[in-house]
This record gives C-alpha cells, sequence and structure tokens, in this order.
C-alpha cells in the first residue's frame, strides 16, 4: 500500500477547504533520520490525546481518552484512528463547527521514538514496544492490541513499561502538571536522543520538566546556627527572587509568585537565552549594583520603573531541575557543585555563581553589616529542594526589614508634594489587615511622584485596615494592594513602626501574601537523617492522599486524586474568590450519585488551611470556617469535599454583604440557548438601573451574574432589593421567567434565585468543581464569550487546562465596580 492509499480515509473525512488541517501534500520523510512522533491534545466532542507515530512515511494514529501516565500499572485505552498525513505532526488550530474532530488541537509533545525491534512485524503482531525521547515523555512504552468489537476504530493499551522514568500515578501525572503546548520548542536532534547522564546526576531521578516551580523559601532567625560547618552561607542579595526555565530554545524567567517577567527583563532575558544554558530550572536573585559594587534594591526598582534593564545581574544559587532529572532529593552541596560547574563553561557577564563564604559565622554578619548588606543566607548542606518555606534555610538580616501593605496616606506638609506618609499594614491570620504605623522617609521625589500616581488610582471611601486601627489625622485610604519594602528600628509596645524608612515598591508578591514576619531562634544541630522520597511538584509531601484511586465519577472515571490535582491546578485562582470569606463544604464520601452533606463547622476536625473563624460572626452557632490558603483546598479534598460554597460577605465586615448573586436556575424542558438569552435579559436591566454586573457558569445547569456591592447595606435590604429585580423581570417577561421556586413552577421557564442573597445562604464559589456527572466546574466569563458556551458545564475537572491562561482575567476591575445600591432602588421605585 502506498503513502497516499494509507490516507484516503483521513481525506474522506475532511472538508479541506473548510478545516485549517493539512491537505495531502505535506512533507516526505527524510533518508535516515530518527523517526518522529507527536501527541496532540484535542478538545473535540471529549478531551483526548492522539498519538501519533512516524511509521512508512504517515503518522500511526491512537486516540488516548484519558492521556499517557509515568505508572506501568496505568493500562491507558489507545483507540487506533486513521493514518494521518507528516505534515499534520505540526498542526494547531482549532477545527471549525460540524467538521470531523471539531475543537481546539495544540502539540502537547513532540520529539523522536525508537522501535525495540522490527516495528512492521512488531505492529502487524499488535505488540509494539518503543522508547519516547520527547519534551514530556521518555523512556520506554509499549502499545498492546486487544480484542474489540468494532473492526474500524481498534482498540490498544498504552502502557509504560518499567524503567527509570516510571512514577506512581499518586505522585506524578504528566498531563495535569505539564498541560501546555510544546510547539515553540525546539525537537531535540536524533544523535542526542540516548545521550547518557552525567556522572554527578546518576543518583537523580529522571523527570519530565515541569512548566512551573515554586521555589524554598528561607525563615527568619534571630541568630546564626549552632553547627555552621554543617551549613553554606551566601550574601542575602538586595533583589528580586527569579526563577529561570531553559527547554531548548526557549528561555522564561518567573518570580517567586509564578508571574512570568521575561519580557520585563529585557536584555538580560535576551542574554540568557543566548548563553545555551542546559535544560532545567535555575534559582537566583537579579540585582542592580550600586558604584561600590553592592546590590541596591532601590536601584533595581529604579531600573524596572524606568525600562532600564541592561545593569541587572541575575546571581544563581541552586539547580532544582537539570538535563531531564529531577535534582530536588539531592544534597544542596551536589546541587551546587553542579551549578558551579556549569556557570563555568558559560561566558556571560549577566550571569553569575553565588559563592560561598567560609568563616565563622558571626564575623561573616559582622562584616556584611559594616559593608551596608541586608544580611546573611545559611542553608543546610545535606538540604533537598522542598518548594514552600523552610527552616533548612534561614535568613539573618542585618536590621529589622520587611514588606508592608499600604493601606492608605496623609497630606503633603510643607514644600513636600504628593503625600506626607504611607499608612502600613499586615494581614493577620484571618485576613484581615491590622495597621502597623507609617513610613514617611527614604523617597525622592521622582519615588514620591511615581507613588502618588497608583495611589490615586486606588482610592477608597472607606478603611481597609481592621475596625479599632487608631489612625491619626485625615488619611486618604486606597484598595489594599500595592507593597512597600521598609526597614525600620523596632516595633513599639502598640505594634507599630519605629524609625520606618521606605526603600521601594515590590510587584513580585502580592500584597494578600504579606504577614508580619516573626524571627525564629537559631535551628538547632541535628543527627543526619535518612533521605526522604522525592516530591511531586503538584502535591505537597505533607499531603498524605487516602485512596487516591478511589472513583468520584463513574461517568468519566475521574478519581479523587485528580479531583486533588485540579484543586492544586486552580488554587492560586481560586483564592482570589475565597480569601477572607466564610464557607461551606459540600462532602461526597460515596462521589457522584451517593449521598451528599454540607459542612458549615469544623466541629472537633482541623484541616490545615482552613480557619475557624470568630463565633460572634454567627451568633448561636458553631463558629463558621474560611479557606485561608491553596493548602486548604487540597486538605478538604482529601477529606471527600467536591464543592466550596461562599457567603456574600466577608468575614471582617459580615454584617455588610458586599455582593448580590442571580443564580439562573433553568425547569424542566428549559433549552440553554434560553438561559443564555435570559443571563442577557439580566444583564441589560442590571445596566439600566446603573450596576455592573460579572458573569459566570455554574458548572451545573445555569448561569450566575454578580454584581458587586459597596459594604454599606444590611443583609434584608440587599435580599429585598434582589427580589424586587427578580419579581419586576417576572412580571415583565413571565413567559421566560418566574420569581418563584420550586419545579412545579418553572417548568418550560428559568428561575432567578434571589435567595442566595439572605444572610446565611451560600453560592457555589468560582472554580469550584461540582458534585454532578462530568464534574463540571464553575468559571468566570466575560460577557461576549456567553454566546459561545454549549452548557453551564462548558468546562470541567478534566478540561480546565484549556482555560488556565485567562482565568479571573473576564473579572478584571470587579473590586472597581462595587457601589451603592441607592441610586439603583431609586430607579427601580
Amino acid at each position: 500500500m502506498t503513502t497516499l492509499d494509507a490516507l484516503r480515509q483521513y481525506a474522506a473525512k475532511r472538508n479541506f477547504g473548510i478545516t485549517p488541517e493539512p491537505a495531502l501534500c505535506g512533507q516526505s520523510p527524510g533518508a535516515g533520520r530518527a523517526l518522529s512522533f507527536v501527541i496532540q491534545k484535542h478538545w473535540a466532542s471529549s478531551l483526548h490525546y492522539d498519538l501519533r507515530l512516524e511509521l512508512d512515511g504517515n503518522l500511526k494514529s491512537w486516540a488516548v481518552p484519558k492521556g499517557p501516565s509515568f505508572d506501568p500499572k496505568d493500562k491507558r485505552m489507545a483507540v487506533q484512528v486513521e493514518d494521518h498525513p507528516l505534515s499534520y505532526a505540526s498542526f494547531e488550530g482549532t477545527i471549525p463547527a460540524r467538521q470531523y474532530g471539531a475543537g481546539k488541537v495544540i502539540v502537547w509533545d513532540k520529539g523522536f521514538w525508537q522501535p525495540a525491534t522490527d516495528p512492521h512485524a512488531a505492529y502487524l503482531d499488535g505488540n509494539l514496544k518503543f522508547e519516547l525521547f520527547g519534551h514530556k515523555l521518555h523512556g520506554k512504552w509499549v502499545l498492546v492490541r486487544i480484542k474489540g468489537k468494532s473492526e474500524k476504530q481498534q482498540p490498544w493499551l498504552l502502557i509504560k513499561e518499567k524503567d527509570a522514568f516510571a512514577r506512581p500515578s499518586v505522585e506524578f501525572s504528566v498531563v495535569d502538571e505539564l498541560p501546555d503546548s510544546v510547539q515553540d520548542l525546539v525537537t531535540l536532534p536524533a544523535h542526542r536522543l540516548p545521550a547518557a547522564a552525567p556522572d554527578a546526576l546518576a543518583g537523580a531521578r529522571r523527570a519530565a520538566l515541569p512548566a512551573l516551580l515554586a521555589p524554598q523559601l528561607a525563615t527568619l532567625a534571630t541568630s546564626p546556627p549552632a553547627d555552621p560547618q554543617d551549613w553554606v552561607f551566601e550574601i542575602k542579595f538586595d533583589g528580586y527572587r527569579i526563577l529561570t526555565r531553559v527547554d531548548g530554545a526557549k528561555v522564561q524567567c518567573f518570580t517567586r509568585s509564578g508571574h512570568d517577567w521575561s519580557e520585563k527583563l529585557g536584555s538580560l532575558h535576551a542574554a540568557l537565552a543566548g548563553l545555551g544554558l542546559p535544560n532545567g530550572w535555575y534559582d537566583g536573585e537579579i540585582v542592580v549594583a550600586n558604584p561600590d559594587g553592592l546590590p541596591d534594591f532601590g536601584a533595581l526598582q529604579a531600573a524596572f520603573d524606568g525600562q532600564r534593564t541592561d545593569h541587572i545581574i541575575l546571581y544563581l544559587f541552586d539547580l532544582p531541575f537539570f538535563q531531564g532529572r529531577d535534582l530536588r532529593a539531592m544534597p544542596l552541596d551536589a546541587r551546587r557543585a553542579l551549578l558551579q560547574q556549569t556557570l563555568e563553561k558559560i561566558a556571560g557577564d549577566r550571569l553569575r555563581f553565588s559563592d560561598e563564604f567560609n568563616a565563622d559565622a558571626r564575623s561573616l554578619m559582622l562584616s556584611a553589616c559594616k559593608m551596608g548588606l541586608e544580611g546573611m543566607v545559611a542553608k543546610r548542606r545535606d538540604s533537598r529542594y522542598i518548594s514552600g518555606r523552610s527552616a533548612d534555610w534561614i535568613k539573618l538580616k542585618c536590621k529589622q526589614r520587611q514588606e508592608f501593605v499600604i493601606g492608605g496616606y496623609t497630606d503633603p506638609q510643607g514644600a513636600r508634594t504628593g503625600f506626607g506618609a504611607l499608612l502600613l499594614g499586615v494581614f493577620d491570620a484571618q485576613g484581615q489587615l491590622q495597621y502597623a504605623g507609617n513610613v514617611g522617609t527614604g523617597f525622592k521625589q521622582r519615588t514620591l511622584a511615581g507613588i502618588t500616581k497608583k495611589l490615586d488610582a486606588l482610592t477608597m471611601r472607606t478603611s481597609p485596615f481592621a475596625a479599632g486601627s487608631a489612625i491619626e489625622g485625615k488619611p486618604h485610604w486606597v484598595q489594599p494592594e500595592l507593597v512597600a519594602e521598609v526597614s525600620f528600628g523596632e516595633w513599639t509596645s502598640r505594634g507599630h513602626l519605629r524609625h520606618a524608612v521606605f526603600h521601594a515598591l515590590r510587584s513580585d508578591k502580592p500584597a494578600t501574601s504579606i504577614v508580619s514576619e516573626e524571627a525564629a531562634v537559631a535551628p538547632p544541630p541535628r543527627q543526619p537523617r535518612v533521605p526522604a522520597r522525592a516530591h511531586s511538584p503538584a502535591l505537597p509531601d505533607s499531603l498524605a492522599i487516602t485512596h487516591p484511586e478511589r472513583m468520584i465519577d463513574a461517568a468519566t472515571g475521574i478519581t479523587k486524586i485528580e479531583l486533588v490535582r485540579y484543586y492544586r491546578l486552580v488554587g492560586e485562582l481560586m483564592m482570589e474568590h475565597l480569601l477572607g470569606r466564610p464557607v461551606s463544604l459540600l462532602r461526597a464520601p460515596a462521589g457522584v450519585g451517593g449521598a451528599v452533606f454540607f459542612q458549615k463547622h469544623l466541629d472537633s476536625e482541623k484541616l490545615a488551611g482552613i480557619r475557624v473563624l470568630d463565633p460572634a460572626l454567627d451568633a448561636g452557632h458553631a463558629a463558621m470556617i474560611a479557606v485561608e490558603n491553596p493548602s486548604g483546598l487540597l486538605a478538604a479534598a482529601q477529606r471527600n469535599v467536591i464543592e466550596f460554597h461562599t457567603h456574600n460577605g466577608l468575614a471582617k465586615a459580615f454584617t455588610r454583604p458586599d455582593r448580590m448573586v442571580f443564580d439562573l436556575d433553568p425547569g424542566e424542558g428549559v433549552a440553554w440557548q434560553q438561559v443564555q438569552e435570559a443571563a442577557q435579559l439580566v444583564h441589560a436591566f442590571l445596566a439600566q438601573l446603573g450596576l455592573t454586573a460579572f458573569l459566570k457558569t455554574s458548572g451545573g445547569k445555569g448561569l450566575h451574574i454578580v454584581v458587586p456591592v459597596r459594604k454599606m447595606h444590611s443583609w434584608d435590604t440587599v435580599k429585598r432589593f434582589s427580589q424586587d429585580i427578580v419579581s419586576h423581570l417576572a412580571s415583565t417577561i413571565p413567559q421566560r421567567l418566574v420569581a418563584r421556586s420550586g419545579p412545579r413552577n418553572r417548568v418550560g421557564k428559568i428561575f432567578i434565585d434571589y435567595l442566595r442573597n439572605g444572610k446565611g445562604a451560600t453560592t457555589v464559589c468560582a472554580w469550584s468543581a461540582r458534585a454532578r456527572p462530568g464534574l463540571g466546574i464553575s468559571v468566570p466569563l466575560a460577557w461576549d464569550e456567553l454566546a459561545g458556551l454549549r452548557g453551564s458545564d462548558h468546562w470541567n475537572v478534566r478540561s480546565a487546562h484549556e482555560r488556565l491562561a485567562t482565568g479571573n482575567t473576564p473579572w478584571d476591575g470587579y473590586r472597581k465596580a462595587a457601589c451603592s445600591l441607592t441610586a439603583a432602588m431609586a430607579i427601580l421605585n
């Protein structure tokens, strides 16, 4: 059979005048070169992964619904489909509606494959063994044909063979942790495929390069460690933490919070891209030196403000991933030695190694402080790399210095312009901004002008600080979004700063992460420990998942570990909707279809990342709870929580709701198009009332319309006004809308549920999964996206990857849109 004969079925299924897929005039195989492979992630009627192996001038193709797994115990169904042309390997795009395979396609992985034996004989025998050399997939695999009912689509199984790359599914899920396209990455040349690992890497686990990496953070300490010989001492750089990801020709620079600063770093990024760094994750700090050659944080901030980044230098001090290996379980000394050897082979004055200083710890600190440095960092020599704050890394500061959230400012005095002093605060464990004093010195004239402009854009009428904060004078309030780096002499007995000096604004840390930094005592000496297993980039070591294989949704086969991984994936996005807000948790111990119950209190149980609120918020009942950080989502999912529901008020001001919610709940016989039209009608009417509305899917059958409200109305007022709105709409369009709940009242109609606005009522949180077949998720939307949705469960736990890049951006401006309801109530009345 010729190459074109094998592609007849491919051509017969497609109209190349409509679909952007390649026709049959693609490339030809090159003589003697390695065989290529590609895996395309395909959002058709359901998300799946198309595995394609080059053979006889075409791409043999299999549709793998769940995608590949590095766990040899996972036997993934792979349904054989028609051969594709070689040119299809580079196809990315969207196949139009009503065309075969309609939906989005990305190149999820690509590279070369080597058959273990004669591939033609193995293919005919239905037992094709091979090795993959891709950006994500590596090692030995096998495709095994099984008996199926349909001759048109022959079923096979895709199985990972046991080798150095194999990893348990509980520990690592490649489709969850590496969801993005590799189209722009350079495929390794064939002669580099089987390259042996350097001796220094012999004990490191082979692993795919994760798309993101959270850094290890140091703990503030009061004094140097008691066993300094077991620690590495480095300069505490006065700069920004930057993690550099190198994957072939693609180089990316990320902040500690995961923001891509590649473009912002300008010439430094270009310099790094031209150095030919081996693949890996490189951990370091960017600085700008003053005339004395010492790191100057103010100069670094000025470089960004003026977009003059030519003098920024990157100091590297750790190497968590390198050349296809996960080094995080290796001792720090070994990682640093490998990093130093690597940098010695690379010429570039913008990239430097952070040297170790060998001297008495107290002498080092004394010298560092005399030189005007910020301090020193000490790291245990045998420590492994752990994302998050760790006592294995400590920071020793010459003077007290930390970040604070700006919550307001005072008027300037005398000849000064802009403002007098910045009002500072830190968030406490309950998510309330506690006043910490002010800073009025350390500002240059240009700095004053720049900060004033930012403050003017964030003005608000009410204080963002916790109730009872004693702030003198006539301050101006701003939304607590800006972060200031401030040094100070000491804390007063009232918990305020003394002798504070401003250094710069920080744009690499979110305001919500700023808390009071309390120094711990110096860590004691310890006995050598047995190395722990390398932890998964997706889930923290501290989280033990019981029964990870337990079925959550029989309709899709989604397991408990998949749900936990989903909440890890969307945790940061979800916290924007959860932080400081009381929640109710919907538990489903038997999964979808089984008994469920709401949990509003913790009782005697404790969950990491879930905090108990002040009982006074709900007098006469047990204390409500709130999710404090993303780890709370994981802990709750481990305890069989599927859904997270939030109240309409924040814990710090619970007597006044800060939003109004309209839940469009379709009755029996209502088509999805009617729900879309109803949402537009509600949107238009709210606009007539002068109210800005935001939209999200419910993840179930309906839609949620959310109106941000200033915290100045009572619960009864907001609920009564929402009822008035719904009653008006239902009386105006009775054939479509109804204001009374109950299944009988809404047959063929949509009930606009205003009851969500009562005190104690909740609404499913954005990004929460739903305990329904398919595990749909609630997703924030822009209004112009509504027409393109196929249902409220348009996205689910497995297809969420395609929405991550958009994230919460459709709700940009949500906070600023909050307004009083007084004018709207007057219009309606």
